[in-house]
């Protein structure tokens, strides 16, 4: 199956087109740009500041402008495509339709190059960067040479995104088109425009509810992404939670190859987890095929890392292969990040950790991994919500994700795509209300500097604070921290 969208030229003919990208210092635009470059066309694009991704793309040669005044949009460009990011009435896409300049979004650009590649596309309400980590490093490791567009930061593969082999070199699919990872995100059915040979859906639940009606709505959206898939006569495979995926509704009349992976013994590909020593292990047919110790705490990232063992098995890695880059991961920026530590005031040192998870499902199992791997005296989460329409239809879920937190710190909500109306519906002082009527130690502090004094004041010798959240909450991670550790592989 191809992109739902149709290009005015043909995909063979790329080579000496103008493309230009609007918020090309994104993850995923960033990557997108360096694999089209590859295949030589001409890139441009512009950002509104400077950041290591803008800095990485003009050392390769990719020009990256950051005026914002629509002076960069000329007729010689062949094709404009946006991020998610980019309101339609942004500066630059008026500018390209005065100019009759054909649009395309971010997703449909990713749907038409994966069509070029062996697609294997990660989705899922949770897990996607770390899995497509994962697996890139697998494949990296084992001489596959892949593609890979992640949207986190994992410096052991190099960052969030590299251009691989154009065949692919070595294993079950040796000379075919080269394999291209990548997240397919369930916003606004983005992942409806993506080419997946091989598809991977790790967990679905409410999320994007300022998009979607209902998790019924959703659950749809994820089985129009399955139907994506190719036949199994074509090759076409998919991975699906055997829990907490909802496949008995996505998954009847596929025709690709399907099969489960999970904790419940009836799973194709059960896993068993032994968190007292992170020790994961796959069984197929009752009999191991891996066993490994994981580098990441939590029965969630133990999945991440099953999915990612299956997969690579499937594009033709030897099992044994698999152990070592599994047992050598050092993780994904912001994802579980033991960043560093800070002395206390009464002496000895709190441990800081930095972590993206913005859903309660993802707060939950981080908080529940944390304390069981570090095991502090006392665990301090400081959360900023990310949009005013999630903390409201998910707030009592919110509430109910900080048991294992002695203390929850709630700055303001993190304002994104919402509506002037939605942020006066919900919040933040609404979040820790609720926190405190489940027996929640919470509070509200507003301005991140005065949160960072706060924890610098209260908090005692083994201490682990975790700094949770999609935004620019991140900062109160690294301001706290005295040394940044540097995790290393073992």
């Amino acid at each position: 199956m191809t992109s739902t969208y149709t290009l005015p030229f043909s995909t063979e003919s790329l080579k000496g087109k103008h493309f230009h990208f609007v918020g090309i210092g994104g993850c995923g635009m960033s990557g997108l740009a360096r694999l089209l470059t590859n295949i030589g066309v001409e890139v441009q694009g512009t950002d509104v500041v400077e950041s290591p991704i803008t800095d990485s793309l003009i050392e390769d040669g990719i020009s990256v402008s950051f005026l914002q005044d629509g002076s960069i949009i000329s007729s010689e460009i062949d094709l404009l495509v946006h991020s998610a990011a980019i309101p339609p009435e942004h500066i630059e896409i008026c500018r390209g339709d005065e100019l009759g300049i054909p649009i395309v979004t971010y997703a449909q650009m990713l749907g038409i190059v994966q069509s070029q590649h062996t697609g294997v596309c990660i989705a899922g309400t949770h897990g996607k960067s770390t899995t497509v980590s994962l697996l890139s490093s697998i494949l990296l490791h084992t001489g596959v040479d892949p593609s890979f567009i992640v949207g986190a930061n994992c410096k052991q593969i190099g960052g969030s995104s590299r251009v691989g082999a154009s065949l692919v070199p070595a294993g079950a699919l040796k000379g075919k088109a080269g394999i291209l990872i990548s997240e397919s995100c369930e916003f606004n059915r983005s992942f409806h425009d993506h080419d997946p040979m091989i598809g991977l859906i790790n967990n679905v639940e409410e999320d994007h509810l300022d998009y979607y009606n209902s998790l019924d709505d959703i659950i749809e959206s994820f089985r129009g992404f399955a139907l994506r898939i190719p036949s199994a006569q074509e090759n076409g495979f998919l991975l699906i939670a055997h829990d907490g995926a909802h496949r008995n509704i996505i998954t009847p009349g596929l025709h690709c190859r399907v099969e489960t992976f999970g904790f419940h013994p009836e799973a194709d590909y059960q896993v068993i987890f032994d968190p007292s020593v992170c020790r994961v292990g796959i069984l197929r047919d009752g009999m191991w095929t891996i066993q490994w110790t994981n580098t990441m705490p939590g029965s969630h990232n133990a999945l991440n890392a099953a999915a990612a063992a299956i997969l690579a098995a499937h594009l033709g890695v030897d099992w044994e292969e698999i152990i070592f880059p599994l047992e050598h991961f050092t993780g994904v920026d912001r994802r579980l990040q033991r960043l560093g530590t800070f002395v206390c005031k009464n002496g000895g040192k709190a441990i800081v950790y930095d972590d993206y998870g913005h859903h309660p499902t993802e707060i939950e199992m981080t908080l529940k991994a944390l304390r069981s791997a570090e095991l502090p005296k006392r665990l301090i989460c400081v959360f900023q919500p990310h949009q005013h329409s999630r903390t409201r239809f998910l707030l009592n879920q919110f509430a109910q994700s900080f048991s294992s937190a002695d203390e929850v710190i709630v700055p303001h909500i993190y304002f994104v795509r919402d509506s002037e109306a939605e942020q006066h519906r919900v919040s933040a002082q609404d979040l820790v209300d609720k926190l405190i009527d489940q027996g929640s130690a919470a509070t509200h502090i507003d301005n991140f500097e005065d949160i960072v004094r706060y924890v610098q004041n209260t908090a005692r010798s083994g201490d682990l604070i975790v700094i949770m959240g999609a935004g620019p909450v991140t900062s109160i991670a690294h301001t706290l921290v005295d040394t940044i550790e540097i995790p290393s592989e073992k």
